[in-house]
């Protein structure tokens, strides 16, 4: 039987709305992150109510994707599984800096970031590639507990573009062509080989269709 994991990013925060990049640094939501959480939370009660009920939910240990998570998880009575796996990609030093400030500070870094690299790290950070990997296999061990299940899984757009690129068939360096919008439900069905489908993306309907995406300015200038 399939497994249906609906991939959640995390809630607006105040550096969401600057593209200033987060990481690892555990920055909380805004207030109107906190209004989607809710707004998230009333979707599932309507779908539970309807036979559409969640087995588990899991959640990246980053307190934005930990304060998105419980609205819903207190609503339905679930207790969050937290997983520090679940976690946005470790950008290093430039983790805090918006792109502007980065091509200031590291010009160099910053130019082998732009050639989209994936073996490239920044100092103190992970590559896309390990990223990556981290990522598919997480979510594999959570598949293989739940098989036939339905399962909510709150995170990153870091998170959700690595999934995106596996059920695609994506290459790591390939320029992204798809959303990834603050508490957004994105559905996707892996089978018992693992194989993943993109059933639904970037689905807002619960935010009467509004919600930001992950992405970051370019720096100018240069």
């Amino acid at each position: 039987m399939p497994t249906q994991v609906l991939f959640i990013r995390h809630g607006e925060t105040p550096w969401n709305r600057v593209k200033r990049i987060q990481g690892h640094i555990d920055i909380a939501l805004a207030d109107t992150g906190i209004e989607q959480a809710r707004r998230l939370a009333e979707r599932f009660v309507r779908e539970a109510r309807e036979g559409m009920r969640l087995d588990a939910i899991y959640s990246s240990d980053l307190q934005r994707a930990q304060q998105t998570a419980q609205p819903t998880a207190d609503a339905l009575g679930i207790v969050p599984h937290l997983m520090q796996t679940l976690r946005e990609r470790a950008y290093g030093i430039f983790q805090g800096h918006d792109s502007q400030e980065i091509a200031s500070r590291y010009p160099d870094d910053y130019a082998h970031w732009q050639t989209r690299d994936p073996g490239f790290a920044p100092a103190g950070g992970e590559s896309v590639r390990t990223f990556y990997h981290r990522i598919v296999h997480a979510v594999a061990g959570i598949v293989a507990k739940h098989p036939g299940g339905r399962i909510a899984c709150v995170t990153h757009g870091g998170v959700l573009d690595c999934i995106y690129r596996y059920a695609q068939g994506l290459a790591l360096d390939a320029p992204r062509t798809y959303p990834l919008l603050n508490t957004s439900i994105n559905r996707v069905e892996f089978d018992e080989a693992g194989v993943a489908t993109v059933l639904e993306w970037a689905d807002v309907a619960h935010l009467n269709g509004a919600s930001d995406d992950d992405g970051l300015a370019k720096a100018t200038g240069r």
